[in-house]
């Protein structure tokens, strides 16, 4: 025990003997000693354990708590005797001081319930009766390998709040899965906080670094030396961390099965090397913009785990042909590749990989930006990988419709074509691709390929390709309505189609598409086709009304009300409509309100300034299916409308432009041209695509994942929390987690959070 309390000062003993000859000195200790718990028994000599200060002048007061007075070394044995759980949480929160000790202690470092017992025993034995000795009880909770989760955000990214995790989680066997984004630019995360992670959470399995610029590799050589079960790792930014942590990870994690590295200036070849031959189970890895990088160690890498990696991505890197050969030699196992803005390969390495034949079951290839891929290497990659199904090819500017034919007539598996931005891409290469993946081919999509023109084939149109179901042309200008007249007789089984941007097109070249259709089409997106009018939506609601789910018509202006009487008498099943931006009026809001069969789920009106508070109480009678509606720079809607939900009797100012609907509907308003967001008791509204908008604290509104619906609630308080405990965002929801309580607590929430006063309507709030 002297050993542990370390404090210093003679050997003399006392035995009752007086400190001091002059009593007026005595007087003025035992003046304060009162004020002092001390336990001192007898023959022993005065212990005072006090912050006070022995002055000349007399005795002066420290105010430095009691309890920072115990050294490290000694809260260290105490803590390390704490139970874990509760017992172990409190302490943690006594002080940072406190937090970052218990953060410091290593699991195998603390103390197992039976060896604090046995302490227990010990120590209590020999006290005294008239000694009170207090025991903590055990926490019952056993330890487990559970997957918890935590993800920390900008500011909120502090080696605090790691260590607070460290220590909350770990009684319950830590956590699985951490990803930072970010760091708050004054206590950002360093290796001290990472280190508390590694230490707390041993069966951490996934880790994901972004943008943390004073994590190096002595928070890596942690984790390396706790967190043996880790298996996904990923650096974003990190210019601090170099090969020596990389190396660490590779010689103590041997289940790393998926590593991405981008951005991390110091890491270069011997990492990947490292990473190689120790990590036997390694099936991705994904490397961008890492300039130290090259053929050494991306060749290294590859050879040695050939067997098992499956996934590759390799970006702006300063890599040549030689990296190309050994991925098309030693990628037996790889099934998706992913090659971006190599500008050092040239047409002979793309062209190697693929007669390396090498890439037998390679599934899924991108290639953006590559110099090297030419009509040649591109004909030489589909020979050599037969069972190819996705080809995405992305700003490939030596491209051309020989290339195209070529490599779609060797490509005998081909499902998904994608092209984007190669311009010299014809319409006769789009027909010719056509032709050949007549088969198999269940995909094509097109994105900004100017160099297609309109104009009308000399030749006969060749077989359909009856297996397209997806076509997506979108912001091509060259494509008309020619074109598209030619490629609907080309593919009679479509069922989705994306028309937008292509302000070209015209009623006579989209009808016979959609008189061609056989399968019926189930999503029609006409964005920005400008030119079309209310024949086009007639045809399609007469033609394929029984399985459209969906339609965008936004930005038609020629799209009047007889469009939307044409969807409300043959439409069954549409469920979302987006009229942004038409030409439509009250009257056929009105039309599509009446309808009996119409059910539909979102709907945008976004910009159709002819719609005005006449329609709402047709919205209102819409209500009973919709769970999203879009109002946003409706003018005509009157600033002085109010939109009330009856189920809570909550009246708005309708000064936020916004409108909601549905039995038992929650309304908050937001800024001006902004949509509300609405929750109703048995489903949540999300905006558009079925995704919510968020409140944060910045004041801005962004967009979060979608929420699960829920089914329906008897009590308001039950919907919340069931809210709260699926969402994520605890601190940049629409409002900060509410706990269950009752409705008029809640809006006095509202009230104090977007100060506007709720009308009452004497339905008890």
């Amino acid at each position: 025990m002297p050993t542990l309390v370390n404090y210093s000062g003679d050997d003399e003993i006392y035995s009752g003997g007086s400190f001091y000859t002059n009593r007026s000195d005595l007087g003025r200790l035992y003046s304060i000693v009162s004020h002092v718990d001390v336990y001192s028994p007898a023959c022993k000599r005065a212990r005072i354990s006090a912050p006070f200060l022995f002055e000349p002048s007399g005795f002066e007061q420290n105010k430095r708590p009691s309890i920072e007075v115990l050294p490290d070394e000694c809260l260290f044995e105490i803590f390390k005797r704490v139970p874990e759980g509760k017992e172990r949480s409190s302490c943690a929160r006594v002080s940072k001081k406190w937090l970052m000790l218990l953060s410091s202690i290593r699991r195998s470092e603390f103390c197992s319930s039976n060896t604090v017992a046995e302490e227990k025993k010990e120590i209590t034995a020999p006290v005294c009766n008239d000694v009170e000795m207090v025991s903590c009880e055990d926490s019952g909770e056993a330890e487990s390998d559970g997957y918890l989760t935590r993800s920390l955000e900008g500011k909120k990214a502090t080696d605090m709040r790691l260590a607070a995790i460290a220590v909350g989680t770990s009684s319950r066997g830590g956590l699985g899965k951490l990803l930072i984004r970010g760091s708050n630019s004054v206590r950002g995360v360093t290796n001290i906080g990472l280190s508390a992670i590694a230490r707390g959470c041993p069966s951490l399995r996934a880790l994901s670094l972004w943008n943390v610029p004073f994590v190096g590799d002595e928070g890596l050589f942690e984790i390396a030396k706790e967190c043996h079960l880790l298996e996904k790792l990923d650096l974003t930014n990190c210019p601090s961390i170099s090969n020596k942590g990389l190396i660490a990870i590779a010689g103590n994690c041997p289940n790393l099965s998926s590593l991405n590295i981008e951005s991390c200036s110091k890491i270069g070849n011997e990492g990947l090397q490292a990473i190689g031959k120790l990590c036997p189970k390694l099936h991705s890895i994904s490397i961008k913009d890492c300039p130290l990088l090259g053929d050494h160690g991306i060749s290294s890498l590859l050879s040695s785990a050939s067997s098992v990696l499956t996934r590759v991505k390799l970006q702006a890197l300063n890599i040549t042909d030689f990296s190309l050969a050994v991925i098309g030699h030693y990628g037996k196992a790889v099934t998706n590749l992913s090659l971006s803005v190599l500008q050092h390969v040239s047409e002979k390495g793309f062209w190697v990989m693929g007669n390396a034949q090498g890439l037998q079951k390679l599934m899924s290839l991108t290639i953006t930006s590559c110099r090297g891929i030419t009509d040649v290497s591109l004909e030489a990659i589909a020979k050599g990988s037969l069972n190819l199904k996705q080809m995405c090819l992305r700003k490939c500017c030596f491209v051309s419709d020989d290339g195209l034919v070529a490599f779609t007539k060797a490509a005998g598996s081909l499902e998904s074509l994608q092209l984007e931005e190669c311009n010299r891409i014809t319409q006769s290469g789009i027909v010719g691709a056509l032709s050949n993946c007549g088969t198999k081919l269940k995909a094509l999509s097109l994105v900004k390929c100017m160099g297609i023109k309109d104009m009308a084939l000399g030749m006969a149109v060749p077989s359909p390709c009856n297996y397209l179901r997806y076509l997506s042309i979108r912001n091509c200008p060259g494509f008309g309505s020619a074109s598209l007249a030619v490629v609907g007789k080309l593919c009679p089984q479509l069922q989705h189609v994306d028309l937008s941007g292509l302000c070209g097109i015209t009623d006579s070249g989209i009808l016979p598409l959609l008189e061609s259709c056989e399968a019926g089409l189930v999503k029609v997106n006409l964005n920005g086709c400008m030119s079309l009018t209310d024949e086009v939506v007639s045809a399609l609601a007469r033609l394929h009304g029984r399985t459209l789910e969906m339609l965008n018509l936004d930005g038609c202006r020629k799209i009047t009300d007889a469009s939307l009487a044409a969807i409300a008498e043959n439409c069954l099943f549409l469920s979302d409509l987006d009229l942004s931006k038409c030409a439509v009026t009250d009257s056929g809001i009105a039309v599509m309100s009446s309808s009996e069969h119409l059910n539909l789920q979102v709907l945008s009106l976004s910009g159709c300034s002819e719609v005005s508070n006449k329609s709402l109480p047709c919205l209102k009678k819409m209500g009973r299916t919709l769970v999203g509606l879009n109002l946003q720079n409706c003018s005509s809607i009157s600033s002085s409308t109010s939109v009330r939900v009856v189920a809570l009797g909550i009246s708005i100012p309708g000064r936020f432009r916004f409108a909601g609907f549905g039995g038992g509907s929650w309304i908050f308003p937001c800024h001006d041209n902004l949509i509300s967001v609405v929750f109703v008791f048995d489903k949540v509204l999300m905006m558009g695509n079925y995704r919510a908008l968020a409140w944060d604290y910045g004041h801005e509104w962004q967009k979060i994942p979608p929420v699960t619906p829920f089914s329906p609630f008897d009590k308001i308080h039950e919907f919340i929390d069931k809210l709260n405990k699926n969402c994520n965002y605890c601190d940049s929801l629409l409002f900060p987690r509410i706990p269950p309580s009752y409705i008029s607590w809640i809006i006095n929430v509202f009230k104090r959070k977007w100060r506007y006063e709720a009308e009452e309507n004497g339905s008890g709030f």
